[in-house]
């Protein structure tokens, strides 16, 4: 009797943690569609030694084919320009849920940034990738394209 508890218990299990198994996938491009809002926060270390520091927020919006569109309002050191300031830019997202992303503003450098997407794509976190940049962000689903 006991063992065939246990036999039951085992296959049970099993076929918990296969369905489980059989419900994750790969990450894509696709995973990240809709709008996110970004919490930004780093410093940016300038040639002279000096430093500025950045804190901001961010709402960009993924189209699931590797594009995106973004407005943010970062402050440095304490000031910030009003209005929200646009971008565009391009990313891609590695089967593993890693990858990169470039966002392009008008009159700055472009800025280059590598990626994790995680909880099925409703979260991404960011790490500023260029020189003199110690930059991170993270981003929450406020949106998919459907709602």
């Amino acid at each position: 009797m006991k063992s065939r508890i246990s036999l039951f218990l085992l296959t049970l299990a099993l076929a918990a943690s296969s369905t489980l198994t059989a419900h994750a996938s790969a990450c894509s491009n696709s995973t990240i569609q809709g709008s996110y809002a970004f919490t930004i926060h780093g410093t940016v270390f300038l040639p002279d030694g000096s430093t500025l520091l950045i804190d901001g927020i961010a709402k960009q919006t993924f189209d699931g084919k590797g594009n995106l569109t973004q407005v943010d309002a970062v402050a440095t050191n304490g000031i910030l320009t009003p209005g929200w300031r646009p971008g565009t830019g391009s990313y891609s997202v590695n089967p593993d849920c890693t990858g990169t992303q470039t966002i392009v503003i008008s009159g700055m450098p472009d800025l280059h940034l590598q990626i994790i997407v995680s909880q099925s794509g409703n979260k991404i976190h960011q790490v500023a990738t260029d020189p003199g940049l110690a930059t991170t962000a993270e981003g929450e689903r406020v949106r998919t394209p459907q709602e």
